[in-house]
């Protein structure tokens, strides 16, 4: 069907998230530092995100798109709004865990999963030890703040020790991209073939699919 839908100018956008907090429907999310549509029949086509964004990045358009589904909204909702239970256990299992101060070599590398996550991302992730620290082994830094490439020491320590996996935890934003190429960076210098992943958390806490 032909309805009016929003449209969102990826050049226009600015990351700020306005958006994604304005519409009451979940139909806007934050991906990789922009905003996206992110279904059609979470639209109703209102335009609450309209007044709120400040480069005007978003507009009105008629297009081919499926009917708002209003059940489906609320049942995505209420998901979103429904408290998970959260362990009050610490899953750190070594220290230190900043990427600078971190030994290349020591025994809890020994056969470890490796987590390597922005500063940032367990201030956001309200979630964090349980889906992503637990079992692992915490690595964490921010590129913009340390003002250094990673991917030497990184390499260093998947060349040295029998790392199992490598799970990339990066917040949304441009300047995390900088942890996640320098880890993609070191697995490829270190010549081994690593399972690895990247999750990418929203900058209101949400862990981005």
């Amino acid at each position: 069907m032909i309805r009016r839908i929003i449209q969102i100018d990826e050049e226009k956008c600015n990351g700020c998230g306005i958006c994604a907090s304005a519409c009451h429907e979940g139909a806007i999310g934050m991906i990789n530092g922009k905003a996206k549509l992110l279904r059609d029949d979470y639209c109703d086509g209102l335009g609450d995100c309209l007044p709120t964004c400040p480069t005007k990045a978003i507009s009105f358009v008629e297009r081919e798109a499926i009917a708002y589904d209003e059940k489906a909204v609320l049942e995505h909702m209420q998901k979103k709004e429904k408290p998970t239970p959260i362990s009050t256990d610490s899953q750190l299992g070594q220290w230190p865990c900043q990427i600078k101060l971190v030994p290349v070599n020591a025994p809890y590398f020994d056969d470890a999963k490796l987590l390597i996550a922005a500063d940032c991302s367990a201030y956001a992730y309200a979630k964090m030890h349980d889906d992503f620290m637990r079992g692992k082994i915490t690595l964490i830094g921010c590129p913009k703040l340390d003002q250094v490439d990673y991917s030497e020491k990184l390499t260093q320590i998947i060349q040295n020790n029998a790392i199992q996996s490598v799970t990339i935890v990066r917040m949304e934003v441009p300047c995390c991209g900088g942890l996640e190429l320098a880890t993609k960076k070191a697995l490829q210098i270190s010549g081994k073939f690593i399972p690895w992943q990247v999750a990418t958390i929203s900058m209101d806490g949400r862990l981005l699919e």
